[in-house]
């Protein structure tokens, strides 16, 4: 008998206790890494300066690529061919300064043994916050043990005393103590009434996710196994945005034309160019029209109580993005659209609710959070953002730490100031779409709100929720904080009650969180809980955050 033989592993570097391999993960798109790198480096100066300082030295496991002109791991593939010549037992150091896939190296931290960090500066730029927390989530879902650390200076004595407190025990503990688990919440009974009647009504009559491409930009926290979300009485209905295209392409000019001229009549301003390279054109607008109607039709075939479409990651050399699309959808005062036959309006006088980039965990969330407001008469709309970043308020508006949340392209309008006279679009970044495409922008109205995400740990669901308010800033701090970030995404400028900064970014795990409004503070109070019944009568494992509004608890 021929012998064969397997093939020989390739040995291990030497494993040295003083010294930290540093990786870091970026974009699919080699426009975005080219531009986001100088900032990576940036970080990177820096983070090394405080690794040495605790008397170790930095290895990073990767070059810059002198022909790609940035220095991330790009792809899965290539991460796999990184963590190869890492030794599994060395202390590992994930860097953001970016938005990263996090499938570039989540293969490599899920068999990793030695203590893992990751690590994002406090920028809004591009931003390494909104991407680190994306790989916490990640890591959280795939129960890997990490720890993680953020900060505006990184010589600072407190980021520097939490960096040393990992080589020395090999994790980081952060404060969480503003949480509440839902046993130990009084809620009146008629909300609890209510909340379990929903839930009892989904679980039995069943809804459907429509899901237009599963895994959205290397988004692993953003995908809901089967077995947990069908728990819940909600099924996925696997779409193709292929399918999504070709409706598209059947669609009358006259139809998209009357939804534009529809949009033009509530006040919405669109800032149209002739170079459709780095300018908004009408034809980009109109073929976004067409999506949207699309959208509605397929949905409408399949029966879809909730939709969500990629990041345009596959149609983003196709067609127009579909932000503009999305913000429409999750309003209820929006452009008619009728069945194909023209016999009927589709979701007439209500949102049809969209998780932006396709995730699960805030589609669930979504189709909650309307349910719930709809029966109570709150606010329908909602849409996620992301946590993008957060600081002081410049023109001494108020003393409260101020959040910036800004999705990347759209958001109801009638969570804008002026409704859909506040709102504008304007071109979606080059380096993000070559096709061009609207967003859906404004600012955020003041008023009362109710936060939550649901995410997967431990091999359940889980919600956290809670309660804040969005204030008002002058123009000059607005603009300031727009230009600190991406100008062309709707901004919201929220102030999260009873939970700082650093607890919520220790506790969240997600790049993104869902927001609502509340008619008052009364309201809002009430919607949040009849929401927390309904998900843990649904198995979702709920804890509050923070408290009500004047520091009242829950």
């Amino acid at each position: 008998m021929p012998r064969f033989e397997p093939p020989r592993l390739k040995s291990l570097p030497k494993l040295n206790s003083k010294e930290v391999i540093l990786v870091a993960s970026g974009d699919l798109r080699l426009s975005a890494n080219r531009v986001c790198w100088p900032a990576q480096e940036a970080m990177e100066v820096e983070l090394t300066k405080a690794i040495e300082a605790c008397g170790y030295r930095v290895k990073r496991a990767h070059s810059v690529d002198k022909k790609k002109k940035h220095g991330f791991i790009d792809s899965q593939k290539f991460g796999m061919e990184v963590f190869s010549n890492i030794h599994p037992e060395a202390k590992l150091v994930v860097a953001e300064a970016v938005w990263q896939y996090s499938h570039h190296v989540l293969h490599g931290l899920l068999a990793h043994q030695g203590p893992i960090l990751t690590v994002a500066n406090w920028s809004g730029q591009w931003p390494g916050l909104v991407g680190m927390l994306n790989l916490n989530g990640s890591l959280t879902k795939a129960n890997v043990n990490y720890s993680t650390l953020w900060g505006e200076d990184f010589a600072a004595p407190g980021f520097r005393k939490k960096l040393l407190q990992w080589f020395e025990k090999g994790k980081i503990t952060h404060s969480t103590s503003e949480t509440k688990q839902i046993a130990k919440v009084s809620i009146p009974a008629s909300l609890e009434k209510l909340g379990v009647g929903l839930a009892s009504y989904l679980k039995r009559e069943k809804a459907i996710m429509g899901v237009f491409d599963e895994g959205c930009m290397g988004m692993f926290n953003a995908i809901i196994p089967d077995h947990l979300l069908n728990t819940t009485g909600v099924f996925k209905e696997r779409l193709s945005q292929s399918a999504l295209y070709y409706e598209a392409t059947q669609v009358s000019k006259s139809e998209a034309q009357q939804v534009y001229e529809w949009m033009l009549s509530k006040g919405m301003t669109f800032h149209l160019g002739k170079k459709p390279e780095t300018e908004l054109t009408l034809d980009q607008v109109m073929m976004q029209c067409k999506m949207y109607i699309a959208a509605l039709r397929i949905a409408n075939d399949f029966g879809c109580d909730t939709i969500g479409i990629q990041y345009q990651q596959g149609l983003k050399d196709l067609m127009p993005a579909s932000d503009l699309v999305e913000g429409m959808l999750n309003n209820a005062s929006r452009p008619p659209v009728k069945s194909r036959e023209g016999n009927d309006i589709l979701y007439k006088g209500e949102p049809l609710p969209h998780f932006n980039e396709v995730d699960e965990c805030a589609g669930l969330d979504a189709l909650m959070t309307f349910r719930v407001h709809s029966t109570i008469r709150q606010p329908v709309e909602s849409t996620l953002h992301d946590i993008r970043w957060g600081d002081e308020d410049h023109s001494g508006t108020t003393k409260d730490y101020v959040w910036v949340f800004l999705i990347s392209g759209a958001a109801p309008p009638e969570h804008f100031i002026g409704g859909w006279k506040g709102a504008s679009s304007m071109r979606q970044p080059a380096m993000y779409f070559p096709s061009g495409g609207g967003t859906l922008r404004g600012v955020s109205r003041p008023g009362e709100i109710v936060w939550s995400r649901v995410f997967v740990a431990n091999n359940a669901l889980h919600m956290d929720i809670g309660r804040g308010k969005v204030v008002e800033l002058p123009d000059a701090e607005t603009q300031r904080r727009w230009h600190e970030t991406t100008i062309e995404w709707p901004i919201m400028h929220a102030v999260t009650y009873g939970v700082s900064r650093d607890q919520m970014m220790a506790r969240h795990k997600s790049n993104h969180i869902q927001v609502a409004y509340g008619n008052d503070a009364a309201g809002a109070d009430e919607a949040a809980m009849v929401k927390a019944t309904m998900a843990h009568e649904l198995g979702l494992k709920v804890t509050f955050c923070g408290n009500r509004a004047g520091g009242a608890s829950w």
